[in-house]
């Protein structure tokens, strides 16, 4: 059976309250997959991906984030950005980022499609994750993506503006 792609962006949240049960390394791949397909500009794919299992180093990352439950994800994805292998436009525009951004958006469709949950984190002290992941410097860390189950089925409330709000035609109109 498929799932409709509109079920799956309506059905993403970002997920704070996770379980303790592990995430199955096939699982894992799966996600991991969805990112590794996703387009880059020039088809570049100037990203790279640190899954992160151990619980000593979960919580050296989770210094450089404030929040208590994040360490409680089983799984933290680092999602990383190759700035000596990205497409740059003309007028010097890094797409690293963009393309980290796109392959992220298809792990946590796949994630939700495989009944686990993410959030999206970007509130976090880049340099210090630099540091404890030991990156070349060419590499950024993007975002992190904690990745589990979740631990009941509470969710919260997804506030989105309509589409009048984000959208006009022929030329940008303030809404």
């Amino acid at each position: 059976m498929s799932v409709k792609f509109s079920d799956l962006a309506a059905e993403r949240y970002s997920l704070r309250k996770f379980s303790d049960k592990p995430v199955e390394k096939e699982k894992i791949l799966q996600v991991l997959e969805a990112a590794r397909l996703a387009p880059s500009a020039v088809n570049y794919q100037p990203r790279h991906f640190i899954v992160v299992t151990d619980e000593e180093l979960k919580a050296k990352i989770a210094e450089g984030y404030s929040r208590d439950w994040f360490a409680s994800a089983p799984v933290v994805i680092v999602a990383c950005g190759d700035h000596s292998t990205s497409w740059k436009r003309r007028d010097g525009k890094d797409h690293a980022d963009i393309d980290v951004a796109i392959a992220v958006d298809h792990l946590t469709l796949a994630a939700v499609e495989l009944g686990l949950g993410t959030c999206w984190v970007c509130a976090f002290d880049a340099g210090h994750v630099h540091k404890v992941l030991e990156l070349p410097e060419e590499i950024e860390a993007v975002a992190l993506i904690p990745l589990g189950y979740p631990a009941d089925e509470s969710r919260p409330l997804k506030k989105r503006k309509e589409l009048d709000e984000i959208v006009s035609w022929n030329g940008y109109k303030k809404a």
